[in-house]
């Protein structure tokens, strides 16, 4: 077998490099926003329930649309889809810079997030027809999954340091000159491919999908200011679960769906998707609820924040490398019951802090949830695709990546409206004994029962710290409950995977006796 020419292992390498540039953004988009939630509180005059949509948003567009991106690329070309989904993105990245209001930024943030889902999946596939070799390709992908996780990692603290000296606007117009620059190279350097044949594309069943999703979103985080017992967030609940029902229902028919409902019949692979989903649950929704803590009602500034959560990225990095070390030692059950323990003995303890914690007493709890975190995350993945064939592991890989997404989406929408639920019962009777004026009061009262802690340097200054005293307790109760909440999410997890998974013994004879099998398919091609 002839090698290839440095030339051309130069070209691979220097595709390789701006297709990780683009997936960088898409990831980095997801976290380097938290940080600055407090200056858009400000600038743009939002409460808690606004915030939430401009993380999920982002995120459910990601997570609703993923399983159908990759069929796009592999029927108008992935050359074609990758480079268009980069324009949209640098495009709604401008939007989101620019944006002077709220529901500017929120339409923005869509638009990213739809932009976004079509590049992870045809990123892959583009990596994969980049690097035909197998040992090259494994290398490859490993650099492409790293450069997510580095991505995720660095979100808070490079978001902390840009709002810190160049504003909110910063954290989007970042975007643009690194895009600009990978799409001028993809486009002249890049070849096209097609997977062969033509896949059609299942709109119908995106579309139900999208509505299930979104409407039992909007139903965890409107319930925060509305009530659960509102009639508008009871009919979001019915039509949440008519459209998924109705979902089910069409995916069963259809000759070629999105998601094979037969996927579903492995317990395993329910399990492995369920341990994802509320491993990020945990992960999104603690950063969401940290970020208002260490600004709001610690004071520190974004770049601050953004240090003290590098205990719990640089955790996420070294543990992810040791979680797919452990998986292949030990098979994935063992990393994955380790780290359901670990990520909730941290969330427990991130759910003890008190007004005025410092880090010494925080910095473990965040280092423990990281590693937690990572050693689920990825041998749950490795568990999720050996339980179906090899012909169906690009669809499974996609199921988790759809379930990871949806996690992190529940995450911050229901621990946002628990806390927010918490505060509006709260805050009233807590700032009752504090003389202030009626108009004043009822004010600050409206802004602290949605979170926005910002309002409190606007009183006078005679009654700043009693409000402080007073709200600032009842608001780490508040983060206690969501704490509380994704602790026991990834316990649940552990336990569903200690009594489902298998261990390395069934599972390596679960594979001796399907190899030969397997290796009569391959021959048969």
């Amino acid at each position: 077998m002839t090698s290839p020419s440095p030339a051309a292992t130069r070209g691979k390498g220097l595709l390789l490099t701006f297709i990780c540039v683009g997936i960088f953004m898409v990831y980095l988009d997801s976290t380097i926003v938290n940080v600055a939630l407090p200056e858009i509180q400000h600038d743009l005059s939002a409460n808690m329930t606004q915030l939430q949509w401009v993380i999920d948003a982002y995120a459910l567009v990601v997570a609703c649309l993923l399983l159908m991106a990759g069929t796009l690329g592999d029927s108008f070309g992935r050359k074609r889809i990758f480079l268009g989904g980069l324009a949209g993105f640098l495009a709604a990245s401008v939007l989101c810079a620019v944006s002077p209001s709220y529901e500017f930024l929120l339409a923005a943030r869509v638009l990213q997030g739809a932009a976004g889902s079509v590049m992870i999946p045809v990123s892959l596939a583009l990596v994969s027809t980049t690097f035909p070799e197998p040992a090259a390709r494994a290398r490859a992908i490993g650099v492409w999954a790293g450069i997510g996780g580095l991505a995720l990692a660095a979100g808070p603290v490079l978001g902390g340091v840009l709002v810190d000296a160049f504003g909110r606007q910063s954290i989007f117009w970042v975007n643009v000159p690194f895009g600009l620059v990978a799409f001028a190279v993809l486009v002249t350097r890049l070849p096209e491919s097609k997977a062969p044949g033509r896949r059609r594309a299942d709109v119908v069943g995106q579309i139900l999908f999208v509505v299930s999703i979104a409407s039992l979103v909007y139903a965890l985080i409107e319930a925060g200011a509305r009530g659960w017992s509102d009639p508008l967030i009871l009919a979001a609940f019915a039509v949440a679960a008519v459209a998924m029902a109705a979902f089910i229902g069409w995916e069963l028919r259809r000759e070629q769906p999105m998601l094979p409902m037969s996927l579903f019949r492995s317990p395993v692979l329910v399990v492995a998707g369920a341990v994802n989903f509320l491993g990020l649950f945990g992960l999104y929704g603690s950063i969401f609820l940290l970020t208002f803590y260490l600004q709001q009602v610690n004071g520190l500034s974004t770049t601050e924040t953004g240090v003290h959560f590098l205990s719990l990225n640089v955790s996420i990095m070294v543990f992810s490398y040791v979680a797919s070390v452990a998986a292949a030692k030990f098979g994935p059950k063992v990393p994955i019951l380790i780290g359901s323990v670990a990520s909730a003995v941290g969330l427990f303890a991130l759910g003890r802090l008190d007004q005025g914690s410092g880090f010494g007493e925080y910095g473990w709890s965040m280092a423990l949830l990281g590693a937690g975190v990572s050693l689920v995350g990825a041998p749950a993945t490795v568990a999720l695709l050996l339980s179906v064939r090899p012909e169906q592991a690009s669809t499974a890989s996609g199921v988790s990546n759809t379930f990871r997404q949806v996690g992190s989406v529940f995450g911050v929408a229901l621990c946002g409206t628990l806390l927010i639920r918490h505060l509006g019962g709260a805050v009233p009777d807590a700032v009752s004994g504090i003389a202030m004026d009626a108009g004043t009061r009822q004010e600050a009262v409206g802004a602290l029962s949605h979170g926005d802690l910002s309002v409190v340097a606007q009183l006078p200054a005679r009654v700043q710290g009693p409000v402080m005293d007073a709200v600032g307790p009842i608001f780490t109760e508040g983060l206690r409950i969501g704490f509380t909440t994704a602790a026991i999410g990834t316990l649940v997890g552990g336990l569903f995977a200690l009594v489902v998974l298998p261990g390395r013994k069934r599972q390596a004879a679960r594979a001796a006796a399907t190899a030969p099998k397997v290796a009569s398919d391959s021959a048969s091609h």
